[in-house]
This record gives structure tokens, C-alpha cells and sequence, in this order.
């Protein structure tokens, strides 16, 4: 069975990509390090800094495994790119309530909401609600045994403000390194 597709906007996808890149190339080489001078003190039974030391690569090994398989499965979507008055992912909609007070949503991926934010996965009940609809519909929520009616009031496609500078932006600020990354998900750099 072919899995859901795991779109995800450039910021998202970024925000992964750097995450990968900061432990495989920082985080994961240090640990390393720290293990293999425990290792070299003698009896690793009772070295409390190698047995925590290994625990911590097994946990960044896993992210790592996790990361990988998402950014393989992503299909990275421009939010800019307009795509009229219809709710597809990537969009920034305005919707109102029956008591007159009005929230703004963005549909992200999955690996990118940021609830307090206003940005909820394309695929949540929310998401799913709105999905395909236009400007001017109303939809039924449902949470918890109530409904409520929202009516879709805006739906707008616009470009996506960047994210403050990563732990992996600074440290390449840090190197020197001016150029911008590349947004490729290559598992050889």
C-alpha cells in the first residue's frame, strides 16, 4: 500500500533538512567522540559516560532514520503559488465564527504545525474540513460531540516568512559561510 503523500512547505522542509545536517554533522561526530575517550578509560559496565554517551547516539541514530524517511517522502509545495479561491494546501484562510469573531489558519504539513502560530496540518479535522472549499462556504466542525458552523471568509496563497537562523544557520555564520544552503535532501554530504 503506498503511503499518504507528506507534502510540506519549503520552510518545513528546510527546518528538517537543517535538523539532519546539525546531527549528522555536529551533534553525532561529538558524541562519538565523548564515547570513544569513555571507552578508552577501561571497564564500560560501570562507565556511566559511555553507557550514557551510547544511549544518546541510539536516540540521534533514530532521528536521523526518522528525518531521512520523511525528507524521502516529501513533496515540497509552494504556498505562494496561487491557486485561486479554493482551500488547497499551503493556503492562508480567514475563517468566522457564528459569534462574529474571525481566526486566520495556514494548512502545513504535518511536521511543521505550530498550533499557536495559527499553522495546522492540512490533515488534521480542521484541515480536512476546509479542504476544497471556496471563499464563502460554510463548513460543520466537529469536536468532542459539538459542531460548530464556520464560514470560509478569505483564502489567500502567499509567500512564507522565513524562520530565525537555525542551531545549523549559525553555526555555518560561525564557519564564514555566506551562500545559502541548497533545499536537497542528498544522505551523501
Amino acid at each position: 500500500m503506498a503511503s499518504p503523500k507528506n507534502y510540506i512547505t519549503p520552510r518545513g522542509f528546510k527546518r528538517l533538512l537543517d535538523e539532519h545536517r546539525w546531527l549528522r554533522l555536529r551533534e553525532r561526530p561529538t558524541i562519538v567522540e565523548e564515547v570513544a575517550y569513555a571507552a578508552s578509560l577501561g571497564d564500560r559496565s560501570e562507565n556511566a559516560e559511555y553507557i550514557y554517551g551510547k544511549r544518546r547516539l541510539r536516540q540521534i541514530d533514530r532521528r536521523l532514520r526518522w528525518l531521512t524517511r520523511r525528507m524521502r517522502a516529501a513533496e515540497v509545495v509552494d504556498p505562494a503559488v496561487d491557486r485561486g479561491d479554493r482551500v488547497f494546501f499551503g493556503a492562508t484562510i480567514v475563517i468566522g465564527y457564528e459569534d462574529g469573531s474571525e481566526r486566520e489558519l495556514v494548512l502545513v504539513g504535518q511536521d511543521e504545525i505550530e498550533s499557536d502560530k495559527g499553522r495546522i496540518s492540512w490533515r488534521s479535522p480542521m484541515g480536512a474540513a476546509v479542504m476544497r472549499r471556496a471563499e464563502g462556504d460554510m463548513v460543520t466542525m466537529r469536536h468532542l460531540g459539538d459542531e460548530t458552523e464556520v464560514e470560509i471568509l478569505e483564502v489567500r496563497y502567499e509567500k512564507q516568512t522565513p524562520d530565525p537562523l537555525s542551531r545549523w544557520d549559525l553555526y555555518r555564520q560561525e564557519l564564514g559561510v555566506l551562500e545559502p544552503d541548497s533545499l536537497t535532501f542528498d544522505e551523501e554530504e
